[in-house]
């Protein structure tokens, strides 16, 4: 690729990234939720998740959800029933005064470390689950390939650079999200009743996602 392809790609990649959609909306709930620390877990979660996905496209794999759409609905329902036990999770485990830590300096469960680790598992499995990720990936990535190169390898390798690419940049913007996030819930959340709220409102989110995927 020449650098102006580079710039262009790079460019696009912050656009999908800045611009509203399900992954940042659940990095903005996450920090609303639980703090700084979580909303950033899971962001990288989500965004090591476009690996997954990349390497599906370098290999062809995400081929197969267009060729065998019995396995994209397989896919496809495993998110949508795991944003359900998540939404489900959140809403009736959580009352006043014992909603999910906020990541602080007191050592809550959700900022230690073993804690931070769920949350970026978490991140990973929401995009992993999501083949329609995967189908977009495949469709956006080869526009940037060099087809003139010899050799399959060669445009795998260039579908992989891309990839870790945008996941870098995405990353940076997930995070930037998740901290503004995570600041503005740390303070909403020293009320009870506005803390319970918040994590109710994580909840519908989370099934708003799950009928998204599950529609789209």
């Amino acid at each position: 690729m020449i650098p102006q392809d580079w710039f262009v790609f790079l460019l696009a990649s912050i656009a999908l990234s800045v611009s509203p959609g399900p992954d940042n909306l659940f990095v903005v709930t996450q920090g609303l939720a639980h703090g700084r620390a979580v909303a950033i877990a899971s962001a990288w979660g989500m965004v090591s998740g476009v690996l997954v996905h990349t390497a599906a496209a370098a290999l062809g794999v995400a081929a197969l959800y267009q060729s065998f759409p019995g396995a994209f609905i397989a896919v496809k329902l495993l998110g949508v029933g795991y944003l359900l036990y998540l939404a489900g999770r959140m809403w009736f485990t959580t009352h006043p005064g014992k909603a999910p830590a906020i990541d602080d300096s007191s050592g809550n469960a959700s900022g230690t470390r073993q804690g931070l680790w769920r949350w970026y598992g978490r991140g990973v499995l929401m995009n992993v689950l999501n083949p329609k990720v995967a189908i977009f990936f495949l469709s956006f990535l080869p526009q940037f390939v060099d087809t003139d190169v010899t050799g399959s390898i060669t445009v795998g390798l260039q579908m992989m650079v891309l990839g870790l690419i945008f996941m870098l940049q995405a990353g940076i913007v997930f995070t930037c999200i998740g901290a503004l996030a995570g600041s503005l819930g740390a303070v909403l959340q020293k009320h009870p009743t506005l803390q319970q709220n918040l994590n109710r409102f994580t909840a519908v989110v989370l099934l708003a996602l799950a009928v998204f995927l599950l529609l789209g």
